[in-house]
């Protein structure tokens, strides 16, 4: 009877393996090598130090999280994917900082290149907190999908659906992405409940780094005038 018990736990750990192995962690390689390329395309006036540094630690962090996805170190793997996230992020600050300081000691360029700045600081934004937001959700992707016990941060419509069709539905990527998009856009969420402390803190920051953009773009666009 212990040996029948041992045999089911080993094949329920194998079959766990098997899972996690599986759990979705394409998309956030895919956007830190987008974040990466945007920040080294920034004019080294709007970043901290060379315009490579950033870039290239991030996209070098993603060799170990690699690894401890191949050896299902999940726990490494958020750690790790936090603070490639926070660099990043860090990354982004200054460059809305020395935005602003450009502007106020006029020392940006011509009205297009400061729009096309903008732009793609506007997109970083985006992208970051879409990592954000999927990295901290519910413990993050590991946890959404094998754990149902975690304090949700997001409540997608779909979450609180009487619709059989929703009943199993989890949040992927694209989700997040669309909640960092509509938070840029319109400086807030569109139809997520925000639910913990530490998202809602996320996502000032995110409308006041995408407010303090826009007013930057316009007080130029003005000035040029």
């Amino acid at each position: 009877m212990e040996n029948s018990n041992d045999d089911v736990s080993e094949k329920l750990e194998e079959n766990l393996q098997q899972f996690v192995h599986h759990v979705p962690r394409w998309s956030f390689f895919i956007v830190i090598v987008i974040i990466g390329t945007l920040l080294f395309i920034l004019p080294e006036n709007l970043t901290l130090g060379p315009s490579w540094v950033i870039p290239v630690i991030a996209l070098v962090l993603l060799i170990p999280m690699y690894i401890s996805i191949l050896k299902s170190q999940q726990k490494t793997t958020r750690i790790i994917a936090l603070i490639i996230t926070g660099i990043v992020t860090a990354g982004l600050i200054s460059s809305v900082a020395y935005l602003v300081y450009n502007l106020i000691k006029h020392t940006g360029g011509t009205a297009v290149s400061s729009f096309f700045d903008a732009a793609i600081i506007w997109v970083i934004n985006i992208t970051i907190f879409s990592v954000w937001y999927w990295e901290i959700d519910q413990g993050g992707p590991y946890l959404r999908h094998v754990n149902k016990t975690q304090p949700t941060d997001f409540l997608f419509p779909q979450m609180y659906s009487d619709s059989q069709l929703w009943k199993n539905w989890k949040p992927e990527f694209l989700d997040y992405l669309f909640l960092a998009f509509n938070t840029t856009a319109a400086l807030g969420p569109t139809d997520t409940m925000v639910m913990s402390r530490r998202a809602k803190l996320l996502m000032n920051l995110q409308a006041l780094l995408s407010l303090v953009t826009v007013a930057v773009l316009a007080a130029h666009a003005i000035g040029t005038l």
